[in-house]
């Protein structure tokens, strides 16, 4: 296939490499790409259960013509091999609870300034869900989508965890393993936009773009999801009311 016209040598050297090895470790099961804007940059963001999700994700993207601009975490950038790579293809650290928290968002907002397409783990690190549903998100892609009324597409990915756990360092690419990616239609922000900026706000978009991931791998699954999202902040018994029972199929 040709590349995305947006890539750059690096990432075209990346997409040789990789591509192939995730072909030959997944079976891809692939809907929604026609909720892509064509016209602007954009967010998309996705759940977040093992390791290499990032690059499953980055495969949905790349094969129908998106070249993600991925926010990751700061230490990723100070890996060897690793960081070469993030920088060469143009992915974006975060710099969490630190004075250079802004520059991430700035260049964030450039990239989608000048077109890109900026891909967001909006729950910041793995789930901690037990049957890993979506756990509560931080507000970093609220804050970017509400800065530049950029769409927010909302994505959800089920799969990668059978081809790598989570917190797992072996793969297990024999048999493929099915990979389902959904991306879905954009989580209505607009009516936010004009509203401070405040803890309130920032909640309540966050919340919307949980609402809308968490309900795509509802159908993917086709169980019902925890009434009361994950929440790291809280003690086990007041995040899931004492009881993270089995949930029911949905019909």
């Amino acid at each position: 296939m040709r590349p995305p016209a947006r890539s750059n040598r690096a990432y075209r050297n990346v997409a040789r490499i990789v591509r192939p090895l995730l072909k030959a470790t997944t079976k891809t099961d692939w809907h929604g790409v026609e909720n892509f804007p064509t016209d602007r940059g954009f967010i998309v963001a996705s759940n977040h259960m093992t390791n290499v999700d990032p690059l499953t994700f980055a495969h949905f993207l790349w094969d129908n013509g998106v070249v993600p601009r991925v926010l990751a975490k700061a230490s990723l950038f100070k890996v060897p091999v690793v960081a070469p790579v993030l920088r060469a293809t143009g992915q974006i650290p975060v710099y969490r609870n630190t004075a250079a928290a802004g520059e991430s968002l700035a260049a964030a907002e450039k990239a989608i300034a000048d077109g890109e397409v900026v891909a967001v783990f909006p729950e910041g690190t793995l789930t901690r869900d037990p049957d890993l549903w979506p756990m509560v998100g931080k507000t970093g892609v609220a804050r970017l989508a509400l800065s530049t009324r950029a769409p927010v597409i909302p994505v959800a990915q089920w799969g990668p965890q059978n081809l790598l756990g989570r917190y797992k360092k072996l793969l297990k690419p024999i048999p493929r393993k099915k990979v389902t990616v959904v991306a879905g239609p954009p989580v209505v922000l607009d009516d936010l936009y004009d509203r401070p900026q405040d803890t309130a706000t920032l909640r309540e978009a966050t919340e919307r773009v949980m609402d809308a991931i968490t309900a795509l791998l509802v159908e993917i699954r086709g169980e019902a999801a925890p009434a009361v999202r994950y929440d790291m902040r809280k003690p086990d018994a007041e995040r899931t009311g004492g009881d993270h029972a089995a949930r029911p199929e949905l019909p």
